[in-house]
C-alpha cells in the first residue's frame, strides 16, 4: 500500500496538460523506488526509467539484453510510489510492440518511447548502431498507437538515425513517425543547439531531449531546451551515476582507513530516509503494514 492520491488515468492527464503549457518538463530517472521518491519530493514534473539503467542495475550492458519482464517488474515499483507520471524506456519494443504497450498501460505507466535500432541494440550514445528501415519502424508506431486503451498514454518515437544515417535522414525518419501517430518525437544524439532547433523547426509534434552525461550531445540547460522548443527533458543515469561514485569513493575510504567516520557526511541519515519512506504514515496502524503486505510485498 502506498500514499499516493492520483491514479494512472489522473497522472496522464496532469502530464498532458503540462506538456500543452510549453513549459520545459524536467524527468529524471530513477534507478529504484526510493530514488523517485527524491524526485517527487524535490518537486521534479515527472520520472524516466531508463533501459540502459536497468541493464546497468543488473550487471549487464544496454545491448538488449533485458526483457520486458523485467523492465515491466521495475517500472511498476518504480511507477506507484509517487503521483508523478512515468516514461519507460521500452527499447525495441522486446520483439512484440502490442504486448509491451498493453502491459506498460496496464501498470499505470503514462508514456513509452520504442526506438529505430534492430534488436541487438545499442546505447544511442555509443557508435556502430543499427536501424530498421523507416516501414518497418512505421509498423511498430502503428502497433503501438492502436494497442493503447487510453488515448492520454503517451507513444513516444524515438530516432537513433541522427549517428547512423545524418540528420537529413533523421528528419526524413521523424516526418514518418509523426504520420504514423507518435505522440512525441525522441531524437536521440542530436550534438548542439543548431541541431535541435533544425529538428524543432521541422517537426510537429512534442518533443523530447535526452541531457545524457558523457554521451555525443552538447549538455544544454533547460532555459536553452525550452526556448528552443522542446517540451521533455530526460536525464536517464544521472542519479544512478551520482550514486555509484559515492558508493565507490565510500567503500575506497572504508578499506583504506578501516572505518567509516570520515564519510558520514556523504550519507543521507536515518531521519531523511525516514521521511522520504513515510516511516510514520506506515506506523500508524497496523491495518495499512498488513494491507500493504497483502498487496504482495513482504
Amino acid at each position: 500500500m502506498h500514499f499516493t492520491k492520483k491514479n494512472s488515468s489522473e497522472k496522464r492527464v496532469d502530464l498532458k496538460n503540462k506538456i500543452k503549457s510549453n513549459k520545459i518538463l524536467k524527468f529524471p530517472g530513477a534507478y529504484n523506488p526510493l530514488t523517485a521518491k527524491i524526485i517527487a519530493d524535490l518537486n521534479f514534473d515527472g520520472i524516466y526509467i531508463s533501459g540502459a539503467v536497468m541493464a546497468n542495475d543488473l550487471g549487464i550492458p544496454d545491448i538488449g539484453l533485458t526483457t520486458l519482464k523485467e523492465v515491466s517488474y521495475r517500472s511498476n515499483q518504480i511507477n506507484k510510489v509517487t503521483d508523478l507520471p512515468s516514461i519507460v524506456d521500452g527499447d525495441t519494443g522486446f520483439g512484440n510492440c502490442e504486448k509491451t504497450i498493453e502491459t506498460f498501460e496496464k501498470l499505470g505507466l503514462s508514456g513509452c518511447h520504442i526506438e529505430d535500432q534492430i534488436e541487438q541494440k545499442r546505447c544511442g550514445h555509443l557508435d556502430n548502431k543499427e536501424l530498421i528501415s523507416i516501414n518497418e519502424m512505421v509498423k511498430k508506431i502503428n502497433t503501438a498507437v492502436k494497442a493503447r486503451k487510453d488515448n492520454n498514454f503517451l507513444i513516444i518515437a524515438r530516432t537513433d538515425a541522427r549517428d547512423v544515417e545524418g540528420i537529413e535522414k533523421t528528419i526524413e525518419r521523424i516526418k514518418a513517425y509523426e504520420e504514423a501517430g507518435a505522440d512525441i518525437i525522441f531524437p536521440e544524439a542530436l550534438v548542439d543547439e543548431k541541431e535541435f532547433e533544425l529538428i524543432r523547426k521541422k517537426s510537429k509534434v512534442s518533443l523530447l531531449a535526452n541531457m545524457t552525461e558523457f554521451g555525443k550531445s552538447k549538455i544544454l540547460s533547460s532555459k536553452e531546451l525550452e526556448n528552443l522548443g522542446y517540451q521533455i527533458i530526460i536525464y536517464p543515469v544521472t542519479t544512478q551515476r551520482l550514486a555509484m561514485k559515492n558508493v565507490e569513493d565510500g567503500l575506497r575510504a572504508i578499506m583504506r582507513d578501516g572505518h567509516q567516520n570520515n564519510i558520514i557526511d556523504k550519507m543521507q541519515t536515518r531521519k531523511r530516509l525516514y521521511e522520504l519512506v513515510e516511516y510514520e504514515k506506515y506506523n500508524t496502524t497496523k491495518k495499512k503494514i498488513t494491507d500493504f503486505k497483502t498487496d504482495g510485498h513482504d
